[in-house]
């Protein structure tokens, strides 16, 4: 016993090094997980914070192997510090590899998490209430002009290695960088969101946006507008680039953790809008539309009920989904997150790049809830069809469930409470497009619109398989891209934005499919070995009981917990 508790020790003291060394490389991540260090200062994009984590990720590693030797000799690991090494391993090994393909180059030009976004996040997320607290923020701006001069530096170095991002993607950032130096320095984002201690401090805060980051800003533009626009790949995908195929495989294992390949994928992707069609017909039919699905869309999407009146009126919609959630989660859940979820329009600056919703998990104090964003922009083309599967995917039982859980946990360490996440997001949007199934079985949707919606959502995700497979391993246009959602049942305007995204991001859109399947083959498996003894609570107590996991460390682990024999 002795020798089993000085192991997991060892690791949990491993797991603690690596979690406060990212945090302190990456103050941005902290401050919006809640950390209070390193309020005052931003990343470091250049070549001594690479090293840093380099030396971070290979200190890690060494670590585990000498943990894993010892443990060898004695009593073994327990089985959640077993786990705690596998999820180390998975991290520390792709980001090495990642560092190697040099990605922060590719990565630096980014309309959705560029470098650009970061100061209004951070003015959303960091608390300045107090004169300390608006000291440490007024410190991040005046650090803002090095941060940007060093992403421009790897913009220019990816400019000379020839790996730049896409044309269209250089384009979006273009545009977002126009809209925000367009905005007065008093109307700034940062300005707008930020809650100062007292009145006199927020002219303070607008000289400060006007010395640091508005030149700072001005100058990342100037460098896209120059060679580097010229330069700009014109195939959007990764297959254009230098090393590119290498680049799309390892951003396929650092996205889902798994060793998966792109044209197995694709296939996956093609039968799945198949199988959904299918579904998505007897609906069609029930409306009087017969197997015609495009036009009883048309017909839904038409319908004035389906269109929001205003901003205010999406937003409390969403609002009201969530407490329906809320209110029958008890019957498929043994446990419920204590924190709150707060729903919020994206920012205006971002809208017109940013997905239909996306959420933010609480943060380490418990001082704010989970945050639900919901993308107002081009207002008519936001049909309520598709609200209640994203509320659900988003919100409650889906990212807020399993994230805010997860954060919420008593035993797990802090890594593995907030930090796991980063060996690979397959686990957790695998959750959240379950969800909008289970969703089903709880009865959330209100009628055949929201279903026919639901199977929309579904089928935009076996759609990504697709796509982001065939934008980045077969040189498809994003024309072909932008034909296959709409096929799938977006909106134009989402088609749009989502293939630039998938574009953007290589193999982030693979990981939702990904995960979901993998969920639910084992829900299946574990109902077909425990029979009349399966409990739908225990089950989605277990798969969210252990916060983030790579799939395959899911699928070893999951039977164990369940006491079955699978």
């Amino acid at each position: 016993m002795g020798d089993v508790s000085i192991a997991a020790d060892a690791v949990n003291e491993l797991a603690d090094r690596f979690w406060n060394g990212f945090l302190d490389l990456s103050p941005i991540t902290a401050t919006v997980l809640g950390y209070e260090q390193g309020m005052d200062r931003l990343d470091d994009p250049g070549p001594d914070g690479r090293d840093k984590a380099k030396a971070l990720m290979q200190s890690t590693l060494a670590g585990a192997d000498a943990i894993e030797a010892q443990a060898a000799e004695t009593s073994g690991l327990p089985p959640e510090e077993r786990i705690t090494l596998d999820i180390l391993r998975v991290i520390c090994d792709i980001e090495l590899e990642q560092q190697a393909q040099r990605i922060d180059r590719l990565k630096v030009v980014d309309q959705m998490d560029g470098p650009q976004t970061f100061m209004p996040l951070l003015a959303a997320f960091q608390p300045t209430e107090t004169p300390e607290q608006f000291d440490a923020f007024m410190a991040r701006l005046a650090d803002y002009p090095r941060f940007m001069a060093a992403n421009i530096e790897n913009m220019r170095e990816g400019l000379a290695a020839g790996l730049t991002a896409a044309s269209i993607v250089t384009e979006r950032v273009i545009s977002q960088m126009e809209r925000l130096l367009a905005i007065p320095d008093e109307q700034s984002p940062i300005v707008a969101v930020l809650k100062v201690p007292q009145p006199g401090d927020r002219e303070q805060l607008i000289q400060a946006v006007g010395k640091y980051v508005r030149p700072a800003d001005r100058a990342f533009l100037e460098a896209l507008l120059g060679k580097y626009r010229e330069a700009s790949r014109v195939e959007p995908g990764l297959c254009s680039a230098p090393n590119g195929d290498a680049i799309y495989k390892t951003q396929i294992r650092a996205w889902t953790s798994l060793d998966a390949h792109p044209a197995q994928l694709h296939q996956i992707g093609l039968e799945e809008l198949a199988s959904i069609e299918v579904e998505r017909r007897v609906i069609a039919r029930d409306l009087g539309f017969g197997d015609d699905t495009a036009a009883a869309r048309r017909a839904l999407r038409a319908d004035p009920a389906a269109i929001p009146g205003s901003i205010e009126e999406l937003v409390d919609c969403a609002r009201c989904q969530i407490e329906r959630a809320l209110a029958a989660a008890p019957e498929y859940f043994g446990r419920l997150p204590q924190a709150g979820c707060e729903v919020r329009p994206v920012e205006p600056f971002k809208e017109a790049d940013s997905p239909a919703a996306y959420y933010y998990p609480p943060s380490i104090d418990g001082s704010r809830g989970g945050v639900y964003y919901v993308n107002t922009y081009d207002l008519p083309s936001r049909s309520y069809i598709g609200l209640a599967s994203m509320s659900f995917h988003e919100a409650v039982p889906g990212h807020h469930f399993q994230l805010a859980l997860q954060s919420e946990h008593p035993s797990l360490n802090e890594f593995r409470r907030l930090g796991s996440r980063m060996a690979g997001m397959a686990y957790v949007e695998g959750w959240g497009l379950y969800s909008e199934r289970l969703a089903d079985e709880m009865g959330l949707y209100l009628n055949q619109s929201e279903r026919f919606g639901m199977l929309d959502g579904q089928s935009h995700r076996a759609a990504r398989l697709v796509v982001d497979t065939g934008i980045h391993a077969f040189r498809w246009t994003r024309e072909q891209s932008i034909a296959q959602l709409l096929e799938a049942g977006l909106s134009q305007t989402d088609a749009i934005i989502e293939t630039d995204r998938y574009i953007c991001l290589p193999a982030q859109a693979l990981t939702y499919k990904v995960g979901q399947r993998e969920i639910e083959r084992l829900r299946r498996e574990a109902t077909a070995a425990l029979g009349p003894a399966f409990d739908i609570r225990a089950f989605h107590d277990a798969v969210l009981g252990h916060g983030t996991l790579p799939l395959a460390t899911l699928a070893k682990e999951l039977p164990g917990w369940l006491g079955s024999p699978i």
